[in-house]
């Protein structure tokens, strides 16, 4: 019992004094996923993050105007592909999956009226195991 405090208060503390190794894996995802928010698409200004391990999903939620055009962005890692993630309407129709297009990076999509929407991320495991998930969302000026 004594070993697994131990190591335990070790992992902790080398996390406590390392965070600086954490959140640049995540500065270099949203550097990943900033590429494609370009004009004529603007940023929301939020970087939606999680810190996923295995089969974890993470779960946000978003309001989506009518008439307005937008470009949802999910990155996971330094590569394209390491991520799937999903689209729902608040009754969990499902509106959109990455994984039918080869984990696609982003979509852009528009609606006709408002909604709110979930937007579920997961790791794709035959690609990574833990890491970030982070998703932005822009809108065509």
């Amino acid at each position: 019992m004594k070993k697994i405090i131990t190591v335990s208060t070790l992992i902790l503390l080398s996390i406590i004094f390392r965070p600086n190794v954490i959140f640049a894996q995540a500065d270099e995802t949203v550097s990943l996923c900033t590429k494609y928010i370009v004009p004529p698409y603007i940023s929301d200004g939020q970087q939606y993050r999680a810190l996923l391990n295995q089969d974890e999903i993470a779960e946000f939620h978003a309001t989506f105007y009518g008439g307005s055009t937008y470009r949802v962005v999910a990155c996971s890692g330094k590569s394209e592909g390491n991520i799937i993630f999903k689209l729902y309407d608040k009754e969990r129709n499902l509106i959109f999956n990455s994984a039918d297009y080869n984990n696609t990076p982003y979509w852009d999509f528009k609606f006709k009226s408002t909604m709110d929407c979930i937007i579920e991320a997961e790791l794709d495991s035959k690609n990574k195991n833990s890491g970030f998930a982070i998703m932005l969302i822009g809108f065509k000026q």
